[in-house]
């Protein structure tokens, strides 16, 4: 039998957790037709010595503006993503009342970092006001991967409530069957989770709590079981004390016990699976072992608990580009606006940089701006790292700003500047926070490996200027099956389950996320040897001319979506054969 395409020699990763076989894939009519030795093909795509595996399942991004602008998706679409789901954390944009779409942009500009002028320009307002029009108007296009959206919490709470729900006050027993109702409508529709923010970092611009972060768990369950009333779907949320106490910031309300216990009733309640960020913070560094071993003992017990991890630290940027601890000096900001290159130029000027390095600082006018971390990333100056061209994940002390302070008889702030300005002002640096409390991956390795976890919280499309994880799912498997030297690396065939069928089922993505005969031929053929990522940089592609950082990477050699080609030796085909998902 000939088939349409083979692809030929590869060493298949089939994303069951399989030990790695060689061997070729058949593929027709966008399914896996046949898996074996010498199979003929139409078309053959060469893999000998390359890893053949399953698109990556990316079950947190925030593309609920860029999807409605963008068919390519990246930081996702380069890194071998084939299905991804958006509208996490509790913000989105639908449902949207006529009219009233600066509040929700003001809310995804204060937690995600996405410019509220790009999506001023960039979205369509007014093509839909409910969450099944929203799904509607997505369903009508066409992407470089299949993409599923969660109703978000804020964006219901504002719908149904107004400004009372902007201000968090408690909804009423009308307010909550109402969002009951309208969550029911949105999955039955097709919505493939619901999404909430407890923790007080996450801000609107200005300064305010996320519609909900303080809703009581009578709300919570009530809407988690509207998703049960209209077929079922998936409870995301990232809880209160999840990232750290912060104080700075008022501090949490909730505890981190009252929040599992919470979670785990909810999903006795109604059934329902629910995925919750976690990480290794500051405040509190072993506490994720606590969430871990209750989610063990209560998943054993019937619930459905799935802590979502990342597989590398969170990684704040510092660059002239983006955000850095220097950006609201009065000095600095008399030159703020100039080119960076010309910018990085007087920088370097001694006398400017002598004020610049002894001025005060302006604080932002809107306090719920990302620039309003200048004092956080003042604080952190010593412990960050710089970034060379392959970005390493897991840094050693002699790659910080402090021991290059040292090396060069300056002070840790000085040392940070003058590596800023330094030649173009395109240099980079990073904070590294939630993961690396230890100065090493050991949390992670432990939190991945957990049977009960999945992973995420790479945030593609999100935090542009700040984060740019949304490679993880590239540096999840370079990392920690190639290149890891400072402990324990994990196999390959574990880390593709992990990020193909394990996030697939959670979902309930049951047609792919395996190599398997009769499933979606979503595949990744990856030239594992020479898979890089290389240091952020900026490029002003988004909607009215928005700047983002995106990492280079290099190593896809093909990417098939449903059986069509979506890239080719690293470059886009210009098919578009991914579509929306609906639960």
């Amino acid at each position: 039998m000939t088939h349409e395409i083979v692809i030929r020699g590869g060493t298949i990763v089939d994303g069951t957790g399989a030990v790695p076989v060689t061997g070729d894939i058949a593929i027709d009519g966008g399914v896996i037709s046949a898996i074996g030795e010498s199979l003929e093909g139409a078309r053959v795509v060469p893999a000998d010595g390359a890893v053949v595996a399953p698109g990556w399942v990316d079950v947190h991004t925030h593309f609920d503006g860029q999807a409605a602008w963008d068919d390519t998706l990246d930081p996702s679409f380069s890194n071998g993503v084939t299905s991804l789901v958006m509208g996490n954390c509790g913000v989105g944009f639908a449902p949207c009342p006529p009219g009233k779409q600066q509040t929700l942009i003001e809310l995804m500009e204060g937690v995600e970092d996405i410019p509220g002028t790009a999506l001023h320009e960039g979205v369509p307002w007014g093509a839909w006001e409910t969450f099944p029009e929203y799904l509607d108007f997505l369903a009508g296009r066409s992407y470089a991967m299949d993409i599923g959206a969660q109703v978000a919490h804020g964006a219901l709470r504002f719908h149904v409530m107004g400004e009372r729900g902007v201000q968090n006050e408690e909804a009423t027993e009308a307010d909550i069957a109402r969002m009951r109702q309208l969550v029911a409508e949105a999955t039955e529709a097709g919505a493939v989770g619901f999404s909430t923010s407890r923790t007080i970092f996450h801000r609107s611009l200005d300064g305010s709590a996320v519609p909900g972060t303080y809703a009581t768990a009578h709300e919570l369950s009530e809407l988690v079981q509207g998703m049960a009333d209209g077929g079922g779907a998936v409870f995301e949320a990232i809880t209160s004390e999840s990232i750290g106490d912060l104080e700075a910031f008022g501090g949490e309300r909730f505890t981190q016990a009252d929040e599992l216990n919470m979670l785990a009733d909810i999903s006795r309640a109604t059934g329902q699976a629910v995925t919750f960020t976690t990480v290794q913070n500051r405040d509190r560094p072993n506490d994720w072992r606590k969430v871990l071993d209750f989610v063990a003992e209560q998943n054993a017990a019937g619930t459905k608990l799935y802590p979502q991890v990342s597989s590398r630290p969170i990684g704040l940027l510092s660059s002239l580009e983006g955000y850095h601890a220097f950006m609201r000096r009065r000095a600095y900001l008399e030159i703020a606006d100039l080119p960076v290159a010309e910018r990085a130029k007087r920088m370097r000027d001694p006398e400017l940089r002598q004020r610049i390095l002894e001025d005060i600082d302006v604080p932002p006018a809107n306090p719920g701006s990302m620039e309003a971390l200048y004092e956080a990333l003042q604080a952190r100056i010593p412990g960050m790292y710089l970034l060379g061209p392959i970005v390493d994940i897991e840094p050693t002390a002699d790659q910080s700003i402090l021991e290059l302070a040292q090396r060069r008889g300056v002070t840790p702030d000085e040392a940070a500047y003058d590596h800023l300005c330094e030649g173009d002002g395109t240099n980079v640096a990073t904070m590294l926070g939630a993961g690396f409390v230890d100065r090493n991956l050991d949390a992670i390795h432990e939190m991945l490996v957990h049977p009960e976890t999945v992973t995420g919280l790479g945030d593609a499309g999100a935090h542009v200027k700040l984060i740019c994880d949304g490679t993880m799912p590239t540096t999840q498997i370079t990392h920690w099956a190639r290149d890891r030297h400072r402990g324990p690396q994990i196999p390959i065939e574990f880390l593709v389950e992990k990020q193909t069928r394990r996030n697939a089922r959670l979902y309930g993505f049951t047609d792919r996320g395996t190599l398997e005969v009769g499933m979606r031929a979503d595949v990744n053929v990856i030239d594992f040897e020479n898979l890089t990522v290389g240091r952020p940089a900026t490029h002003a592609d988004l909607p009215a001319g928005g700047v983002r950082f995106l990492q280079p990477v290099s190593g896809y050699e093909a990417t098939f979506v449903h059986g069509v080609q979506t890239r080719a030796g690293g470059e886009d085909t210009g098919e578009r054969p991914g579509r929306l998902i609906r639960s």
